[in-house]
């Protein structure tokens, strides 16, 4: 439901930011449909934004009003061992502050008359207002459009970070991705971007093909056009196996059919897709066999430091964003785009009158 709300103050460490275009991501779509604990409830999704510093709290020092910014739903506290660490990006504070139900209530800054709302993974970004702390925002170029580099806020560095930073996608090799949304087509994009001879796309839609192949797919295999398990199908395809495979899906049996699409020996399967309601399982033999199965969050990138980054890429025409972009709608019809993503219909362009 769309409802005003009030947003507090930032308080010490924080900043208050106007959010000027937020995104959806199936993240958002898992939680407000799967999220059985009623104590989620209520809360205010989102977390893929951009938007403009309206006011700061005491002890800020790295922004100010009128600063253009990104909402980090993975925060980069800078000080605690994962930070310190090169081998990760995650941060402790995602497990403490945000991760705890207690600590995200206690830390919001949102209340609907009187009744305090749940801030999600810290950010919130479908409000106008939202409140964060410092270490879960990151200045950008004051020159980016934020109705496209709010992509940068998940779903983009997600799939590329997936296939550049964790996979390590190496030049000549072949790949295949695992779900064509937002994710997939950035793990295209990420695994052509790091010299992939061929790409394979995988997924039971074959409208989405099309674009796949503005991102650098090659091939095109729809799971329902065949009759044998599609890893056995990629594995005759590419004479044994793929070097990376990248489940984007957020479904245990795709994650299974992924890993075993990989060359034994060296084949490095990654988990991208969200899911935490099954157990995901496969033979010991085909770890054994000397298969890599492993997975990310934001793809590997160190939020603060990386988003920015690719903000620059972008404006310098080395990432693709606009061509994500298949609908733009108001808040009042953030239900309609719901309705899109539940139907996987964002691929069909709206009539313009």
């Amino acid at each position: 439901v769309i409802e005003e709300i009030e947003v507090a103050p930032p308080q010490a460490n924080e900043v208050r930011i106007k959010i000027v275009s937020t995104a959806l991501c199936h993240s958002d779509l898992y939680c407000l449909l799967k999220v059985v604990e009623k104590e989620f409830f209520p809360v205010v999704l989102g977390h893929e934004a951009a938007g403009i510093v309206e006011s700061v709290g005491p002890g800020v020092t790295e922004f100010q009003p009128g600063d253009k910014v990104i909402p980090l739903y993975l925060p980069q506290c800078g000080e605690c061992r994962f930070c310190k660490s090169p081998k990760t990006n995650q941060c402790d504070v995602i497990w403490t502050r945000m991760g705890s139900k207690e600590m995200a209530l206690e830390k919001s800054r949102l209340t609907c008359n009187g009744l305090k709302l749940r801030q999600f993974m810290g950010i919130s970004t479908f409000s106008e207002y939202t409140v964060a702390h410092q270490m879960a925002v990151a200045k950008i170029d004051p020159d980016a459009p934020l109705d496209k580099v709010c992509l940068l806020g998940c779903g983009v560095c997600t799939g590329y970070g997936a296939a550049v930073n964790t996979a390590k996608v190496e030049p000549g090799s072949t790949c295949a991705v695992f779900g064509l949304g937002a994710v997939g087509l950035a793990a295209v994009m990420g695994c052509e971007a790091a010299g992939a001879k061929r790409i394979i796309v995988v997924d039971i839609n074959p409208d989405k093909f099309e674009k796949a192949r503005e991102f650098g797919a090659t091939d095109f295999v729809n799971p329902k056009d065949h009759n044998k398990p599609i890893s056995q199908v990629l594995m005759e395809m590419t004479g044994g196996g793929v070097d990376y495979s990248l489940e984007c899906v957020g479904d245990v049996e795709c994650m299974r059919s992924a890993l075993e699409s990989c060359v034994k020996g060296w084949g490095v399967s990654v988990i991208v897709g969200l899911t935490d309601m099954q157990d995901v399982t496969t033979r010991p033999l085909q770890l054994t066999s000397g298969r890599t199965w492993t997975g990310c969050l934001f793809g590997g990138f160190k939020s603060k430091d990386a988003v920015p980054k690719m903000v620059k890429d972008y404006l310098e025409k080395k990432l693709k964003l606009d061509e994500f972009i298949s609908h733009t709608m108001t808040m009042d019809e953030i239900n309609d785009a719901i309705d899109l993503m539940k139907q996987g219909k964002w691929y069909i362009q709206p009539q313009l009158t």
